[in-house]
């Protein structure tokens, strides 16, 4: 009949459209598959740049944030200029080798807080005097000139105060080295016993958290070097902040290094301070103006 679809015809339609229809589904799918293939690829891709990125950004911080590292190269060069013998120490570099360790001394906390504030305006101030004086030689023969080395504020006076903050640095470093090769031995008898009676090391002779406090160390530093020209008061207060002292890992994780890198660096300051401020006492011992006030 005319104006009808034969079945044929309309089977053929049917068959058309359900091919039509496969066909589009399987390239709607293979189009999905395309596009969350690129997408893990982009993603892959930015992943591997922002892994770079931050290899990058560690290496760079590696390289330029490392407070200990800066201090050691800093006195080793004022150490080379003592030790040629060919020429004075001049105030600027001093100086800015000395504003390196005011960090250090921050971040053994609320105890040397007092110490970190009066080291950095000492500092701050032979900073100030070095756009007018050359060395220190010079700087103390000028105070030397104005009969006014012992008064509050003069460049000689805070030039003794920055040396001390230096040796108690040094002194501290020195304790940490020790402490840190005390430790390994009793580690190693600690590690002897256990393998023989393989009961005692927990109960018995736990060491295992006390070579992490730089308690100790800071303490003998601090006897040494500040206590005996510091009033009761102030002993009574360090005394008291000795108890918020950061570990030695808190304090490593602030300097940016680990325990190895950090007692080569510690050496490196001990060897070169010990020369700078050997000098700094001979520059007031041959104008017989003493080191102990």
């Amino acid at each position: 009949m005319e104006g009808k679809s034969s079945l044929p015809e309309r089977k053929n339609v049917k068959f058309f459209f359900h091919f039509l229809s496969a066909r589009t589904r399987r390239l709607d799918l293979a189009v999905r598959r395309m596009l969350e293939k690129r997408g893990r690829k982009n993603r892959r891709e930015r992943k591997e740049r922002e892994i770079e990125g931050d290899l990058k950004s560690t290496m760079v911080k590696s390289d330029t944030d490392k407070p200990l590292r800066k201090i050691a190269e800093a006195f080793i060069e004022l150490a080379a200029t003592i030790n040629s013998e060919t020429a004075d120490v001049e105030v600027a570099p001093f100086s800015h080798a000395c504003s390196l360790v005011s960090p250090l001394i921050g971040c053994l906390g609320i105890a040397f807080k007092f110490a970190e504030m009066d080291y950095v305006a000492k500092v701050d101030d032979l900073a100030v005097a070095s756009k007018s004086i050359m060395t220190l030689q010079a700087l103390i023969d000028h105070d030397i000139e104005g009969n006014c080395v012992r008064e509050v504020g003069s460049h000689t006076r805070n030039l003794s105060r920055v040396k001390r903050g230096l040796d108690v640095v040094r002194v501290l470093f020195e304790q940490i080295i020790a402490t840190e090769y005390f430790r390994t031995i009793e580690l190693e008898f600690v590690g002897v016993l256990f393998d023989l009676l393989n009961r005692i090391k927990d109960d018995f002779l736990d060491v295992s958290g006390r070579g992490d406090s730089i308690k100790d160390p800071v303490s003998k530093a601090y006897a040494q070097v500040l206590a005996p020209h510091h009033g009761w008061a102030i002993r009574k207060a360090v005394a008291a902040g000795m108890y918020a002292l950061p570990t030695k890992q808190q304090l490593l994780k602030k300097l940016n290094e680990d325990e190895a890198s950090a007692m080569i660096q510690l050496q490196k300051y001990i060897t070169a301070s010990a020369s700078v401020i050997a000098y700094i006492d001979k520059l007031f011992i041959s104008r017989e103006l003493g080191i102990d006030w």
